[in-house]
């Protein structure tokens, strides 16, 4: 499955974020999407059919935009000589702020994976969520928690994490009705108990055997009743094969599954959610610990930079663009890793706080 680098999914972030503002007065802002591998020379063809089809909108003011728009589309897809790797998504149309004017802007991408659509569209707004879907993380985790009264299951795709399904069970109370003798009431709790673990189990599989991204699962609960339900037959053999880990929380409902959150960072090391706080975290450490081996602030990074004793380069996504783009170039030249991180969480918002560049270095540097 193709992955998108933390520069890719900022930049088209942006790029989306600007596309996002326009409006049209009518249906004449066009989306075009070539996917890849299809003849650019097809696509512009068909665009010159549509100008013609315009051509008969009554309104002449939405004529002209839609013809100038599908205009200028054809004369930017005309300067490809061929159609990019990844297929190419192109947007114009008149964004002039006063009705009357005429301001006919293009715009295009080339996505980070591979377009599998293909698209024409004249609309009031432009076309972008097939974009919108690259910027979901593709894999994903599922989180459960539960005990003898209910179970909840999670999922978490990147930094978000959405309760699906929340269920109860029939487990009496510790407290028998009067006449019951106690082992008979026990029984009564230990099957109301298993046939709980069982329609947990089926849920499992419903919302989760054939979810192709699943990741790995992580299970949760306060007491010894989590174990029971991993060890016994409830879950089925895929879907065991996926559990990473078997967490002691205090809750159960939404408290639960957050709680379960915190407490499997360790697990989801490598998840998108606890990079970034892993990273700012052992900055923030270091500048504290080994000052000499990191540094903060746009000069003296990018002096670190060009002297080739940067490892690790953290960037603010609130930097500007152009900002972004002069530190990852330099970075290539060292072959240093870059990481964009969100201000979405605590560590990113405490580095946007700090001027928002950050470096851990491959050794000490005394400053001067």
């Amino acid at each position: 499955m193709e992955q998108v680098t933390a520069q890719e999914r900022h930049k088209l972030k942006k790029f989306i974020s600007e596309l996002e503002t326009y409006r049209g007065r009518h249906t004449e802002l066009v989306s075009v999407y070539v996917p890849q591998g299809y003849e650019m020379t097809k696509i512009i063809n068909h665009l010159s059919e549509e100008q013609g089809t315009a051509s008969n909108i009554k309104s002449s003011s939405t004529r002209n935009n839609v013809t100038d728009a599908l205009e200028r589309m054809i004369q930017h897809l005309r300067l490809y000589t061929r159609t990019p790797e990844n297929g190419l998504a192109a947007f114009s149309g008149n964004v002039a702020e006063r009705e009357g004017q005429s301001d006919v802007k293009v715009w295009s991408i080339e996505p980070p994976v591979p377009l599998k659509i293909r698209l024409y569209r004249c609309d009031k707004e432009f076309v972008l969520e097939p974009l919108r879907d690259m910027l979901q993380d593709k894999e994903i985790y599922a989180l459960i928690v539960m005990d003898r009264r209910e179970g909840n299951i999670a999922i978490l795709r990147g930094k978000s994490l959405t309760p699906i399904l929340k269920t109860t069970s029939n487990v009496p109370g510790k407290t028998r009705a009067g006449g019951q003798s106690s082992q008979r009431f026990e029984r009564i709790r230990e099957g109301a108990a298993k046939e709980f673990y069982s329609k947990l189990g089926d849920y499992m599989t419903q919302e989760l055997l054939h979810n192709k991204e699943l990741k790995g699962i992580i299970i949760g609960g306060p007491g010894p009743t989590k174990y029971d339900f991993v060890s016994g037959n409830y879950i089925t053999g895929d879907l065991k094969k996926k559990i990473l880990g078997i967490k002691d929380i205090t809750y159960t409902g939404d408290f639960g599954l957050n709680e379960l959150l915190d407490k499997s960072q360790d697990i989801l090391a490598e998840a998108s959610v606890t990079k970034e706080k892993k990273l700012v975290t052992q900055f923030l450490e270091m500048l504290a610990k080994t000052p000499n081996k990191v540094n903060y602030g746009q000069k003296n990074v990018m002096d670190n930079l060009k002297n080739g004793v940067v490892d690790m380069l953290l960037l603010s996504e609130e930097l500007d663009e152009k900002l972004i783009e002069q530190f990852e170039e330099e970075a290539k030249k060292f072959g240093t890793k870059v990481e964009i991180i969100s201000t979405q969480t605590r560590e990113g918002a405490q580095l946007r706080d700090i001027g928002g560049i950050a470096a851990i270095l491959r050794y000490e540097v005394h400053q001067e």
